[in-house]
């Protein structure tokens, strides 16, 4: 039989987003739950003016519940990296952080973060997303589903089916992406 699950250093790495909060909230009450001490890191991207970054953590880390055992942390360089090297240091048990959720031209151009640290860190990774659905109501009763927004391609303005970019528009992405790429292999020939 297995050990029963437990956490003593919870690790938030944090961008100071809509995302982050969502995934600092969960952070906290698990670290509360658990008794474990939250750690929040925020990692300054290469030239990049840290300048505000401290008292945005201060800010950040006021907002905790009480009682909390909080360390906060900068530090500087390629974020992933950073994460993860900042977890193996401190023996971080579980990485909480949340996503922005980026499909498709987004993610290939700004990449994922959440991506990276759960290829690279040493322990538990908990993604959560942006916008969390509402927590289920008590008792046998099933809430109808809400209808989901309208959304418009990011491209062409379009209405899609809750996606950044519309099908069309993605498709002619990339076939140009493939004419590209065929135009410089013949290049290099």
């Amino acid at each position: 039989m297995n050990a029963p699950l437990t956490f003593r250093e919870i690790l938030h790495p944090t961008d100071f987003s809509d995302a982050s909060r969502t995934a600092c909230a969960t952070a906290a009450d698990l670290a509360g739950r658990f008794g474990a001490r939250l750690h929040v890191l925020h990692v300054v991207p290469p030239v990049t003016d840290p300048t505000p970054a401290p008292a945005t953590m201060r800010t950040l880390a006021a907002g905790l519940p009480p009682g909390l055992a909080v360390v906060t942390a900068i530090a500087s360089g390629i974020v992933t990296r950073q994460i993860a090297a900042y977890a193996r240091r401190n023996a971080i048990d579980l990485i909480v952080l949340g996503t922005h959720g980026r499909t498709g031209v987004t993610r290939a151009l700004l990449g994922s973060v959440a991506e990276g640290v759960v290829r690279r860190a040493p322990c538990r990774v908990l993604t959560v997303p942006a916008a969390l659905p509402p927590a289920p109501a008590p008792g046998p009763a099933a809430r109808a589903e809400e209808p989901e927004e309208p959304a418009s391609c990011a491209v062409c303005g379009a209405a899609t089916q809750a996606e950044l970019i519309c099908e069309p528009c993605r498709t002619k992405i990339r076939g140009e992406a493939l004419e590209r790429k065929l135009r410089e292999e013949r290049a290099g020939r």
